[in-house]
């Protein structure tokens, strides 16, 4: 199962430097789920950088797939994490996420990079 983060989808969505890396967890649908904190950065970051309706379109995309809800389970993991490792309640809602969901979480984000089960990729510039 894999997780890819909102730094994923947009280079995905940009087509960017990193798109092909995303695109192979992005296009195995059948073992992806999109956390609902991904679909809300996704659709915050285009409708601020585009418009809303790109955002629609592209967040569209994202809910095709399994979404995995933030429940109390994760809230609580999430919690742990967050004072386990200093990370951001995001970052950690979207690492329990994936630790919970048994799913390799492929990210650009610093905050999770050398954490269990995150597969790192270095942004080019």
């Amino acid at each position: 199962m894999n997780l890819v983060d909102s730094s994923g989808w947009l280079e995905y969505f940009a087509d960017a430097e990193n798109a092909d890396i995303f695109s192979k967890p992005i296009n195995d649908s059948e073992n992806l789920i999109v956390s609902v904190i991904n679909v809300y950065e996704v659709y915050k970051k285009i409708t601020t950088q585009r418009n809303e309706q790109i955002a629609k379109e592209l967040t569209s995309v994202m809910m095709q797939v399994q979404i995995a809800d933030i429940d109390s389970r994760i809230s609580i993991e999430a919690a742990r994490l967050s004072c386990q490792k200093k990370i951001p309640m995001a970052d950690s809602l979207i690492y329990a996420t994936a630790k919970i969901h048994n799913a390799l979480l492929w990210t650009q984000d610093y905050d999770l990079k050398g954490l269990e089960g995150v597969k790192f990729v270095e942004k080019k510039k």
